[in-house]
């Protein structure tokens, strides 16, 4: 990844995988071989109104054991969620199983992604919209609820182990008496700049981030080469000033010294 990177000319990544931090250390070290800074990172998946927030954690330390128990058992959750899943499937007659959704998976944190691509390879669905519109949707025959954590209580171990939340691509969900409940429950920034904000919501986002003096970032939400489109783009391709990087750091020793 940090080579890839340093290919694409970026100063600095964040590496934040769903639910794990796994891949740091090596890009970490890599990174700094080429030049390239990895902030290590990881995103979480806590309630919402709407239902499902993401939200990034940024300057995460390696290895610590509060932020890894908390994640193993969020894996063994997803995990359990997909069992349930693929065991619907299999009711209703679908051609698959709990092996297919392990090979795509590859070590990683399970979602409902996994199981579209395993769907796509046993021709059970077209393509991985397809999958979700006929089986994963929320309301749809396959779906099953994901258990989650409330936002104060990822924030409240984030800034513990000395990191800082930004919520992740909110969109239309971003107004600003609801960051501003987030903002009491914990947040620390919002992500303005986003393949899936035209430039009116990362404008509004970033007019409401200045009124509640939250901190801005930004990034490609980049899965893998084989997942663009409106709401991921390629590694680099969305430019990103280092100065918000740079304003995100000097949070975290605030928020640091307020946890301690």
């Amino acid at each position: 990844m940090a080579r890839r990177a340093k290919q694409a000319g970026l100063a600095a990544i964040a590496l934040t995988d769903h639910d794990s931090t796994d891949g740091v250390a090596a890009a970490a070290a890599e990174g700094a071989l080429l030049g390239v800074r990895v902030v290590p990172g990881c995103e979480f998946s806590v309630k919402a109104p709407w239902g499902e927030l993401h939200v990034l954690g940024y300057f995460l330390p390696p290895a610590d054991a509060r932020l890894e128990d908390f994640l193993r058992e969020t894996r063994a959750a997803r995990r359990r969620r997909g069992e349930q899943i693929v065991a619907k499937l299999q009711r209703l007659g679908v051609p698959i199983a709990w092996d297919d959704v392990e090979a795509q998976v590859k070590g990683g944190a399970v979602g409902r992604p996994h199981v579209a691509r395993a769907l796509v390879e046993r021709d059970a669905s077209d393509d991985i919209s397809d999958a979700f519109t006929r089986y994963l949707g929320r309301g749809r025959p396959a779906y099953v609820e994901k258990p989650l954590p409330r936002l104060a209580e990822v924030a409240a171990l984030v800034h513990a182990v000395g990191g800082i939340v930004v919520a992740a691509h909110l969109g239309d969900h971003g107004s600003e008496g609801q960051i501003r409940q987030f903002q009491e429950q914990g947040l620390d920034g919002v992500e303005v700049r986003h393949p899936s904000h035209p430039p009116s919501v990362e404008q509004r986002l970033t007019r409401i981030a200045e009124r509640l003096a939250l901190g801005i970032s930004g990034g490609s939400d980049w899965h893998g080469d084989s997942e663009f489109g409106d709401t991921h783009a390629p590694l680099g391709g969305m430019r990103i000033p280092v100065e918000w990087l740079e304003r995100l750091e000097q949070r975290r020793g605030t928020t640091a010294r307020q946890s301690a």
